[in-house]
């Protein structure tokens, strides 16, 4: 049984390239109801568990705080989700447990035999267990991402690759790991967005880079998150970072050229030359643990 219930040929062929909606039918296995999220929750490294919590205006993005649930049981984790305002974020999922890995090859066995040409790699396939009214600030991605909901409802909107909504500059440092993947938002630019409502049993994928914000609906959502890379993916992620550097060390003004191009080889070229000799450091924004979830009062939050 197809796990995507309404492929086409069109869509087949979009794949990795457009944003997509589609339906699936993953939302109906036990592995995704309260006991199976609880054990997910047990079996899951804690060291890798991110909790997070968030402010509610769409456009302060700085109130995302990070914070720990040592100590917590998988249920009293999914009761804090239920009744708090929290985000718990487990990537890579794929990597620790057999079940998340054998899904994972199931679904990109299937992308793969859908859509003529694709090819995957660099699969992580991360559970998103979030809370009512939750949200994610506007960001965008390096890799592709696809979104598939399993419980809850929530909203998507989802802007063009292109200025006002991000600037090749701005593609730039986030590339080149010098800022967050979060940044500026205008609510003016809704407008110009494709939004999607996501339902239990429906999978929205978009252009790679393109910006995007969540919000949950008044109940606890689950979802799961797959990003991938693919050859023209991660020639276009190479494309930006090597402008990022002639920018940076020469002065230049480069433009994005997609696709497996002369002038796109020669920046792959120059991104392998500089990351071999680390010309650029990282400046990631690291966030503090600031809170902690109270094991006795599931939701409540209490100083780190």
């Amino acid at each position: 049984m197809s796990v995507i219930t309404d492929w086409t040929p069109q869509k087949g062929a979009a794949f990795g390239k457009a944003n997509l909606g589609f339906r699936h039918s993953l939302h109906e296995r036990p592995m995704f109801s309260d006991e199976g999220l609880e054990q997910l929750l047990d079996r899951y490294p804690r060291e890798k568990l991110g909790v997070f919590t968030m402010g509610e205006d769409p456009v302060a993005w700085t109130t995302w705080r990070k914070g720990a649930a040592n100590g917590l049981s998988g249920g009293k984790l999914l009761e804090a989700a239920q009744a708090g305002r929290i985000w718990l974020n487990l990537r890579q999922t794929n990597d620790h447990l057999p079940e998340y890995a054998r899904l994972g090859d199931e679904i990109f066995a299937e992308k793969e035999a859908m859509s003529p040409g694709l090819r995957t790699f660099k699969r992580d396939l991360g559970m998103l267990i979030s809370s009512a009214n939750a949200q994610v600030f506007y960001h965008l991605d390096v890799p592709l991402v696809s979104l598939w909901q399993l419980r809850g409802e929530k909203r998507v909107w989802v802007y063009p690759v292109a200025d006002p909504y991000v600037g090749e500059e701005t593609l730039e440092r986030i590339v080149l790991r010098e800022t967050a993947e979060q940044f500026t938002f205008d609510p003016a630019w809704d407008a110009g967005a494709q939004v999607h409502d996501l339902t239990p049993g429906k999978m929205v994928t978009w252009k790679q880079n393109a910006p995007h914000r969540i919000e949950n609906g008044p109940m606890l959502n689950v979802s799961l998150s797959i990003e991938f890379m693919t050859p023209q993916a991660l020639m276009r992620a190479n494309v930006i970072y090597a402008n990022g550097v002639l920018r940076r060390r020469l002065g230049a003004r480069p433009t994005i050229q997609d696709g497996f191009t002369p002038g796109a080889l020669g920046k792959l070229a120059i991104a392998r030359a500089a990351k071999a000799l680390k010309l650029q450091a990282p400046q990631e924004r690291l966030l503090p643990t600031s809170f902690r979830l109270d094991a006795k009062r599931p939701g409540m939050l209490l100083p780190a």
